[in-house]
């Protein structure tokens, strides 16, 4: 197995519904590996290997996972020019995090969640990051705030990607979306086997937004509710590598 299938194996294993860990819930601390110093959420910054670069991809995981279970994609990615923001989110979820309830209790969580993310990237650009260098991404979860928050924001981003997640409403998002959150360049994808959240609602969502006027692109795979590492991954690099400009 090598380090990417070992990751998402545990990505994935911490969905799984109605069965508790026993094992205490300990929180991350990451004050000595943070200098970009967010207080809103729990983080971890993965600094660049260029270390002049100010390019940023910022990380929102899903439901009962945490930042740790992405520590693999600067190594993954292999681009030396990106600095990665890692957040919790912040419900516990047995030895993970949330940042909404489950169905049908989701809208509290989602609009308190959205809220929390406006703080979070004032701190972002407080620390002297541009948004035209960040892209937001999100897996689950992170892939439905990227669009419930992101496609309302009137921050402009360099790019945004959400896989493998859905949106609350969709007619309400396009109805409340800003031109920003439309025209920012989307990467969003979903599974053809997930068993966590249907395909089909995913994908029927993305061909509503689009029609609406989201700039988005809607990549399906034939994987679970994970990560494709044999297709998916080497896209993801090449958008990311696209809109940052990023070696």
């Amino acid at each position: 197995m090598n380090l990417i299938s070992f990751y998402l194996t545990i990505m994935v294993s911490s969905l799984a519904l109605g069965v508790p860990k026993k094992a205490p819930l300990k929180k991350m601390s990451s004050k000595k590996e943070t200098a970009l110093n967010v207080k809103t959420l729990d983080s971890i910054f993965l600094p660049a290997k260029n270390p002049q670069s100010k390019k940023l991809v910022i990380v929102l995981h899903g439901r009962g996972d945490s930042f740790e279970g992405f520590r693999w994609m600067p190594e993954i990615l292999g681009l030396n020019d990106i600095n990665y923001l890692m957040v919790n989110a912040p419900d516990r979820y047995f030895t993970g995090y949330s940042w909404y309830d489950l169905p049908p209790n989701q809208e509290a969580g989602i609009l308190r969640s959205r809220k929390l993310l406006d703080k979070l990237i004032e701190e972002v650009l407080a620390a002297g990051y541009s948004l035209k260098e960040t892209i937001l991404f999100g897996f689950s979860q992170g892939s439905l705030m990227t669009l419930e928050w992101g496609g309302r924001t009137n921050h402009i981003f360099a790019a945004m990607i959400g896989v493998s997640g859905y949106v609350l409403d969709e007619k309400k998002l396009l109805e409340e979306a800003s031109s920003a959150g439309k025209a920012v360049p989307r990467f969003i994808s979903h599974g053809t086997m997930d068993g966590v959240l249907p395909f089909d609602q995913s994908q029927q969502q993305s061909i509503y937004l689009k029609k609406g006027g989201f700039n988005l692109d809607f990549h399906s795979y034939r994987k679970a509710h994970t990560i494709d590492e044999r297709e998916e991954m080497g896209q993801l690099r090449n958008f990311i590598q696209k809109h940052l400009r990023a070696d």
